[in-house]
C-alpha cells in the first residue's frame, strides 16, 4: 500500500530551516511534488527561551500555510530534527543535548513535539498532526531509498556530522522483539566523548572544544563538521605564524578572532582548477588583513587539504564500522548497499566526496557502495516517514474502533447488573418462571455438612468431554476428615452426540471399571451425580434434563430424568448396584465442597468451559417451591441470560457470529459472553475481521484461521501471561498457523485477547454484584460477607480474570465483603457431601 495525499515537513537543524509541502501522487509512479520555502532563525532565538524558538518555527509554519491558501486543513506534518534525541515511539523525541550552535534553554530533557504543539495551540488560527520526528540521517536515508532500495544508510557531513543504518531487531536489547530491523539514529558525532579518541585528537582539537558551547561534547563531529573545520584552519595558521612560519610572523586582529576563518572558504582555496584555489586563498587572507606571499598562499591551501581530508578519512572509518556490521548481519560473502548522502562539505566541497569514496573502499574492498546525494535535503524523507506513519496512524484508529465495540463502561456494566437482578425475581416468581431467561432451579439442597455424616459414597462430575468417577470415605467427628480416591474416564465426541442410551451406557462401564480398579466389585453404594447442565427439579434425587449445553447432544435425553436413565443402564450392565442417588449441579456441589471448609460460603461460581452461579436464597422466595421456612440452594442457570433479548445492546457482530455458528443459536448468550468453549472463537472473530481489513497479518488469511476453535482457552491464558515474551506469543501463532506474523502482529493479538478476557470478567463481575446484593438485601444488611465458592479452569488459570471479575465485582456491588474460595476438589466432593448429608437425614426419619 503506497502511501499518498499531501504531508507537510518541517526541516530544523541548522541556522535556517525549510518548512515543505509534499504531494504524494497515487497514479502508480512514484511521483513527489514539492513546494518549500526557507525560513532564518536569528541568533539570539538560537541561545535564547524554548518556547521563544518553537514559537517562532510556528509562526512561520502559519505564514506558509497561509502563503499557500491551506491554513484551514489539518495536514499530517514529519519533523526533522537534527540533534541526538531518545525516541520511545515515532512521535515523541526527548532532546538529549543541544549540538552545534544551538543553546536555547528548557529544551533539553523535553519532548520536542510536544513543545512544537504546545507552541501551535497558543497562536490557535491553524493545525497539524505531528505524526513522526525523525532525525536528518534517517530523512535522507529514507528520501534516497524512495529512488534507490538498495540504501540502508544514511549519512550526513554538513554543519555537524551523524549516520544512520538498517540494524536487526535481534540486536537492539533496548527493544522488545527480534525480527526484521529498525533504523538506528548512531549520533557519531558524539564518537570519543569517553575518551576513545585522545591519541587521535591534536591540541588543535583540544582548543576548539574548549572555546565551543558544548565543551567534552560530540568530539568527533568538531574533527569534521562545518562548524569548526574553518576554526581548525584558523587555529592552525594563527599557530604556525605565532612559530613565524607564516605572514612573516605578524598576526592580524581579524587572524585574532573566533569564527573569522568560514568554512566555505575552504571549498573556494581547495579548488584545483589552474591557480583559482591559490587566487582564493590570497583574496581570503587580504580580506583577514594579511599581506601574503605566494609562499603563505601555497601553505594555507595545504593546511586547507590535510584538515578536510583528515575529514573525509574520518568519516570513512567509521563508515567502514557501519558497513562491517550491515555485512555481518547479513552474513554476507560481498554486500551491495547505496549511502544517502546530504550536508554542505559533501555537496559544496570540491574534494571530500572524492576522498571519502575513495578510503571507503581502500578500507572495506569487499563492499560494493554506491554513494547517493540527497537531491531535496531530508525534508522529503520526512514526508514519506510521515505518509507511512499517517497509514500506521488510520489503522491503529481502525482497530481501536472495532476494539471499542468490546470495551464495556460502567454504565453498561450497572445496566448489566440492574437486568440480572430483574432476571432473577422473574425466574423466582411462579407467573413469570416460564417465560424467564434465568431459570433460578430450586436444587433441593437445604442444607450444609455438621460433621455427623459418615461413610462411603460414589461420585460422578460429567460436565465435558470427560468426567470423573469418585470414592469419597466421610469419617464423622471431625470435620475435613474426607478421603478421595478418583479416576478420570472421556467421552468420545461420537457417544456425545449419538443416543442417550450409548451415552449412559458408556458412564456405567466406566463406573463399573472404578469399582473393580477400588477392588469392591459388585458394591451397593449411595451416588452423589454432578450433573452440569439445566435440570428441573422436584426433589434431590431427581433431575429432568431441560436441554444439553456445551457441545453434547445426546438424543432422547432432553426432558427425561437423568437418574432414570443411569438407573435404566445400571441395571443392564447387572455389574453393581446403586442405593441412593442424588442430583446435584456442579455450582452447587461446588459451593458444598468449599462450605465444608468455610461454613461463609453460600454461593458456587463456575466460569471454565461454560459458566453458572447458584446461591443460598430465602425459602419464602421460592415461590415454585411449597414451603417458607429457611434456605434452599438455587441453581440459577445464569448462562441463559440474555436469551430473551437483555443483552443485545452489548453484543457486538463477533458475538453474533459466535452465537449463529454454536450449535445451539440464540441460547445461553451470556455463557457465550464469559466462557472458555467461546472466548476463544470470539477472539478469532476479530482477527479475521483485522485481516480482512488489512489491519493485521499484512491482510493474509491464513487457512488455520478460518478453522473454529483453534484457539483454545489456554491459549488465551497463556498469550496474557505477563511472563511471556512477544516471541512467545508469536510462537502460539505460529503454532496456530500464522507463520509469517511479525511483532506487531503479536502485539494486537495479545491486546485482543486481553479486550475480550477483560469484558468477559466484567460481565461475570456485574452478575454476581447482582447476586450478593440480593443475599445481603434479603438478609437487611447494611454490609455482607460472603465467600462465593469457584471453580473452572478460565477462572483457574487465567493470569487476569479473577482480578478484574473481582475489581469489577467490588465497584458495583460496595456494600460486600466477597472473600472467593477456589475449590480444589472440584464439584464431586460436593456431591458426595450432599449425598452424605441427604443419607444422613433420612436416617434421622427427617425424610
Amino acid at each position: 500500500m503506497e502511501p499518498q495525499g499531501e504531508f507537510l515537513a518541517l526541516n530544523l537543524g541548522g541556522s535556517n530551516f525549510r518548512v515543505l509541502l509534499v504531494k504524494v501522487m497515487a497514479n502508480g509512479k512514484q511521483e513527489v511534488e514539492m513546494e518549500n520555502q526557507i525560513y532564518a532563525i536569528p541568533e539570539d532565538l538560537m541561545r535564547g527561551s524554548g518556547s521563544e524558538l518553537f514559537d517562532h518555527v510556528a509562526d512561520c509554519l502559519a505564514n506558509f500555510l497561509e502563503k499557500l491558501g491551506i491554513k484551514d486543513k489539518k495536514l499530517p506534518l514529519g519533523f526533522t530534527f537534527s540533534f541526538p534525541c531518545q525516541q520511545t515511539k515515532l512521535d515523541e523525541s526527548v532532546l538529549v543535548s543541544w549540538t552545534k550552535s544551538f543553546k536555547a534553554n528548557g529544551v533539553e530533557g523535553k519532548d520536542v513535539v510536544s513543545l512544537l504543539r504546545k507552541s501551535i495551540k497558543k497562536r490557535g488560527d491553524f493545525d497539524v498532526d505531528i505524526l513522526a520526528v525523525i532525525n536528518d540521517t534517517v530523512g535522507t536515508m529514507m528520501t534516497c531509498g524512495y529512488d534507490d532500495h538498495h540504501c540502508e544508510i544514511g549519512l550526513i557531513v554538513g554543519t555537524g556530522t551523524n549516520a544512520c543504518y538498517m540494524e536487526h531487531m535481534r540486536n537492539l536489547d533496548l527493544l522488545d522483539g527480534d525480527e526484521g530491523r529498525m533504523c538506528v539514529n548512531t549520533e557519531w558525532g558524539a564518537f570519543g566523548d569517553d575518551g576513545s579518541l585522545e591519541d587521535l585528537r591534536t591540541d588543535i582539537d583540544r582548543e576548539i572544544d574548549a572555546g565551543s558551547l558544548n565543551p567534552g561534547k560530540q568530539l568527533f563531529e568538531k574533527m569534521i563538521g562545518g562548524l569548526y573545520m574553518g576554526e581548525l584552519v584558523r587555529l592552525i595558521l594563527l599557530r604556525m605564524t605565532k612559530d613565524k612560519l607564516l605572514f612573516q610572523g605578524k598576526t592580524t586582529a581579524e587572524l585574532l578572532t573566533t569564527g573569522s576563518f568560514n568554512t566555505s572558504y575552504i571549498y573556494s582555496i581547495e579548488n584545483e582548477k589552474d591557480d583559482e584555489g591559490l587566487a582564493s586563498a590570497e583574496k581570503v587572507l587580504r580580506g583577514l588583513g594579511l599581506d601574503p606571499s605566494g609562499e603563505d598562499c601555497i601553505a594555507t591551501q595545504r593546511v586547507c587539504q590535510i584538515v578536510s581530508t583528515r575529514a573525509a578519512h574520518l568519516c570513512a572509518a567509521t563508515l567502514g564500522a557501519v558497513l562491517r556490521q550491515i555485512r555481518d548481519n547479513k552474513a554476507a560473502e560481498k554486500l551491495r548497499t547505496t549511502i544517502g548522502v546530504d550536508g554542505s562539505i559533501y555537496k559544496n566541497h570540491p574534494e571530500f566526496s572524492r576522498r571519502l569514496h575513495k578510503m571507503v573502499r581502500r578500507l572495506v574492498p569487499d563492499c560494493d557502495v554506491r554513494f547517493l546525494q540527497s537531491p531535496c535535503g531530508s525534508g522529503k524523507g520526512a514526508a514519506m516517514v510521515t505518509a507511512v506513519a499517517y497509514r500506521l496512524a488510520t489503522q491503529h484508529a481502525e482497530r481501536q474502533r472495532v476494539l471499542d465495540t468490546l470495551r464495556l463502561s460502567r454504565e453498561k456494566l450497572l445496566e448489566v447488573k440492574k437486568r440480572m437482578s430483574e432476571e432473577m425475581l422473574r425466574g423466582l416468581s411462579k407467573q413469570t418462571h416460564e417465560q424467564a431467561s434465568v431459570k433460578m432451579l430450586p436444587s433441593f439442597v437445604r442444607d450444609t455438612p455438621d460433621g455427623t455424616e459418615h461413610g462411603d459414597f460414589l461420585a460422578l462430575d460429567i460436565g465435558g468431554s470427560s468426567f470423573r468417577v469418585l470414592l469419597v470415605r466421610v469419617k464423622s467427628g471431625k470435620r475435613h476428615n474426607v478421603d478421595m480416591h478418583q479416576k478420570i474416564y472421556s467421552i468420545p465426541q461420537e457417544t456425545m452426540q449419538g443416543t442417550g442410551e450409548e451415552l449412559f451406557s458408556h458412564i456405567v462401564y466406566c463406573i463399573a471399571d472404578f469399582l473393580e480398579y477400588m477392588g469392591m466389585k459388585g458394591a451397593s453404594l449411595p451416588l452423589g451425580f454432578t450433573f452440569s447442565f439445566p435440570c428441573y427439579q422436584s426433589k434431590l434425587d431427581q433431575g429432568i434434563l431441560l436441554r444439553w449445553t456445551k457441545g453434547f447432544k445426546a438424543s432422547g435425553c432432553e426432558g427425561q430424568d437423568v437418574l432414570t436413565l443411569l438407573k435404566d443402564a445400571v441395571h443392564r450392565s447387572q455389574e453393581f448396584d446403586l442405593n441412593f442417588v442424588a442430583v446435584v449441579n456442579d455450582t452447587v456441589g461446588t459451593m458444598m465442597t468449599c462450605s465444608y471448609e468455610d461454613p461463609e460460603c453460600e454461593v458456587g461460581l463456575i466460569v471454565g468451559t461454560g459458566t453458572n452461579a447458584c446461591f443460598m436464597e430465602e425459602m419464602q422466595n421460592i415461590e415454585v417451591v411449597e414451603g417458607d421456612d429457611g434456605r434452599m440452594c438455587v441453581n440459577m442457570e445464569w448462562g441463559a441470560f440474555g436469551d430473551n433479548g437483555e443483552l443485545d445492546d452489548f453484543c457486538t457482530e463477533f458475538d453474533r457470529i459466535v452465537d449463529n455458528c454454536s450449535n445451539n443459536p440464540g441460547k445461553q448468550r451470556y455463557e457465550k459472553m464469559i466462557s472458555g468453549m467461546y472466548l476463544g472463537e470470539i477472539v478469532r472473530n476479530v482477527l479475521i475481521e483485522f485481516t480482512d481489513k488489512g489491519l493485521l497479518f499484512r491482510g493474509k488469511m491464513s487457512e488455520r484461521l478460518k478453522t473454529r476453535g483453534i484457539f483454545e482457552t489456554k491459549f488465551l491464558a497463556q498469550i496474557e501471561s505477563d511472563r511471556l515474551a512477544m516471541r512467545q506469543v508469536r510462537s502460539i501463532l505460529q503454532h496456530l498457523g500464522l507463520t509469517s506474523s511479525t511483532c506487531d502482529d503479536s502485539v494486537l493479538v495479545k491486546e485482543v485477547c486481553s479486550v475480550v478476557a477483560r469484558r468477559a470478567a466484567q460481565l461475570c463481575g456485574a452478575g454476581l454484584a447482582a447476586v450478593v446484593d440480593k443475599i445481603r438485601q434479603n438478609r437487611n444488611l447494611n454490609q455482607l460477607s460472603i465467600t462465593v465458592g469457584v471453580d473452572g479452569t478460565l477462572y483457574k488459570t487465567h493470569p487476569h480474570f479473577s482480578s478484574i471479575m473481582q475489581e469489577t465485582l467490588q465497584d458495583l456491588a460496595p456494600q460486600c465483603q466477597v472473600t472467593f474460595h477456589k475449590s480444589e476438589d472440584g464439584s464431586g466432593k460436593g456431591a458426595a457431601l450432599i449425598t452424605a448429608v441427604a443419607c444422613r437425614m433420612k436416617s434421622e426419619g427427617q425424610h
